[in-house]
């Protein structure tokens, strides 16, 4: 057995819980550890598991750096108390919920208890429910915070706690940093209200998932389309995760007829035994249904992750190939589908609006203009999409918005990622798109002869460790006191930095105010219509470069050959970079 000297923080955190008040389970757990894996016990207790901006996530298991149920009580508390210093003398309420993965109930239950320790009366579903049906549960139920359990699309080996304040959005500021600043407050088990307050817990189960449909009932711009093709081949995945709960439901209730869920993907399962990762941006996720669509011959493949936020969709192609869309293109032709439909329909009144990240394609924005909506561009994460949603309530409309990583919203009655509402609208356009001799690649294709053909590109560099991360903080001061020129032989004509919030014209040089909060992220465009963003990771050793181009596409026929000049462009682009 390999000897390491613990740290003295590994050691004061391993004394604390083999001397406190903790389960003989998990103490017999630390010396196990102890005397045949120290490696793994220096990992478990050198440091507390961080509360960060968007919560918890974390391996799960014994110790201080692990998600188990005394670092899930504790973090609950530290949230009770700050919930109850911004709301003092009111009724106070909580939404709770969880995915499939293992030990996500138990952890829903522990935030429960103690939410209801504290005075709260806790609105706990009855099992597991989709992330965008907890944030629509917060505002259904008047409540002042929410708690999901759930590391989305990460490995089985993890599981997560997202934070959800009134509005039904993840915390943004000043309640994210604050909530860590009492998290972080909690040193002891004997800080944490475990127990007490169980009458105070509601059980809530098919009243909400009714109220919940019956909202993206009023999302339906065609029903027509839906009768008149009710009986298109879909192809569905919940990747052994929340999903099944709701959307082959909710497709049926709309009133298709002939949805056809992978069965080996269709048991909840936190192992998520047939799938590498349960990740629907990744090839190997959407292979069982992609296979099970070419044996039916479909029309629409979707797949939702864990917690169904997202959602990863397949096409065939005009040659009978079947092609996974990224989610730059899903939410182009979302966008496309829902502006089209409102103008059509008189539903236009001319306080609109869309959002997108910055990071995502400008294809959205270039089809919003082209129908006289509004764009707003908000830092990456959905919680900033929720945010500008309740900036401008009351005074403009929200139609719909998204991400490039596979995260899109319809309506705004849930301020969060919806896989349930994404996979309903995707079948209609699926039936509209029939109803016109067409398919879903087809309405992509009009896109790009219409609007450009949009292509984005992501490169990641990692550098691990100490080093690691002061090298990415030099790559990006390197950048702002030298920054490029021109980008594969053409001129960058813009610089926009969020950090300090500054877009400069390169050919004026004029300077003008961004309003977004400051983030470490640098912007360049240049004069052929390329947009390449750097952005350090705030979760991960790396720093990702993400980049859009764009070119004509005359014809259907051409797109093999443009998706091919467009891919070679962001090689040439990555190439100039030093990539």
């Amino acid at each position: 057995m390999t000897h390491i000297n613990l740290d003295a923080t590994t050691v004061a955190n391993v004394n604390t819980w083999l001397n406190g008040a903790y389960d003989e389970e998990t103490k017999a757990a630390i010396r196990k550890m102890q005397a045949e894996n120290p490696e793994e016990l220096n990992e478990s207790f050198y440091r507390s598991l961080e509360f960060g901006t968007g919560g918890l996530r974390g391996i799960m298991g014994v110790g201080t750096n692990r998600m188990n149920r005394y670092t899930v009580g504790m973090a609950t508390q530290g949230l009770a108390n700050y919930v109850k210093k911004c709301f003092p003398g009111e009724e106070l309420k909580a939404a709770i919920s969880h995915d499939s993965r293992n030990h996500s109930r138990e952890f829903a239950e522990i935030t429960a208890n103690v939410l209801a320790a504290n005075g709260f009366t806790v609105y706990l579903f009855d099992d597991m429910r989709p992330t965008p049906e907890l944030s629509f549960a917060v505002r259904h139920f008047h409540c002042q915070t929410g708690v999901m359990l759930t590391a989305s699309h990460n490995p089985k080996e993890y599981n997560g706690y997202k934070a959800y304040w009134n509005d039904g959005c993840q915390l943004v500021p000043p309640h994210d940093t604050a909530v860590i600043d009492e998290v972080e407050k909690i040193k002891s088990l004997d800080d944490v209200h475990w127990n007490g307050g169980e009458e105070r817990i509601v059980t809530v189960g098919s009243e909400v998932d009714e109220a919940f449909m019956s909202c993206i009932d009023k999302n339906v711009l065609n029903p027509e389309c839906i009768r008149q093709n009710h009986d298109i081949k879909i192809v569905y995945t919940p990747l052994h995760g929340t999903g099944i709960k709701l959307i082959p439901t909710m497709l049926q209730r709309l009133g298709f007829t002939n949805v056809n869920v992978v069965k080996a993907q269709a048991v909840p399962d936190g192992n998520f035994p047939t799938t590498p990762s349960p990740n629907p941006e990744e090839h190997a996720a959407m292979k069982m249904a992609v296979d099970l669509a070419k044996e039916i011959d479909a029309d629409i493949v979707f797949a939702s992750d864990p917690d169904a936020d997202r959602v990863g969709v397949a096409v065939k192609r005009p040659d009978g190939e079947w092609m996974l869309l990224n989610g730059n293109q899903t939410m182009s032709v979302l966008i496309y589908y829902l502006l089209k439909q409102w103008k059509e329909k008189g539903m236009l009144k001319g306080n609109e609006f869309i959002v997108k990240t910055i990071v995502t394609s400008e294809l959205p924005a270039a089809i919003a203009k082209a129908y006289g909506v509004k764009v707003y561009d908000v830092l990456t994460g959905f919680k900033w999409i929720g945010a500008k949603i309740l900036e401008l309530e009351g005074k403009e409309h929200f139609i719909g918005g998204g991400e490039e990583s596979y995260g899109y919203m319809i309506g705004d009655f849930v301020r969060d990622k919806d896989a349930v509402a994404a996979c309903s609208m995707i079948a209609e356009i699926a039936a509209w798109a029939k109803s016109n001799g067409k398919t879903f690649f087809d309405v992509l294709v009009d896109l790009y002869t219409e609007f450009g053909f949009y292509k984005e590109g992501l490169h990641n560099v990692v550098r691990k460790g100490k080093s690691g991360a002061e090298e990415i903080q030099q790559m990006m001061k390197q950048y702002r006191e030298n920054p490029p020129t021109a980008i594969d032989g053409s001129p960058v004509v813009c610089i926009r930095d969020i950090k300090t919030l500054e877009e400069r014209d390169m050919t004026s040089g004029k300077v003008k105010k961004i309003n977004l909060p400051s983030s470490n992220v640098l912007q360049f465009f240049t004069k052929d219509g390329c947009k390449v963003t750097v952005r350090p990771s705030g979760t991960e050793p790396k720093i990702k470069f993400y980049f859009g181009v764009k070119d004509t596409l005359t014809k259907k026929e051409y797109f093999d050959q443009t998706n091919a000049n467009l891919d070679a462009k962001i090689d040439a682009i990555k190439k100039s970079m030093g990539l």
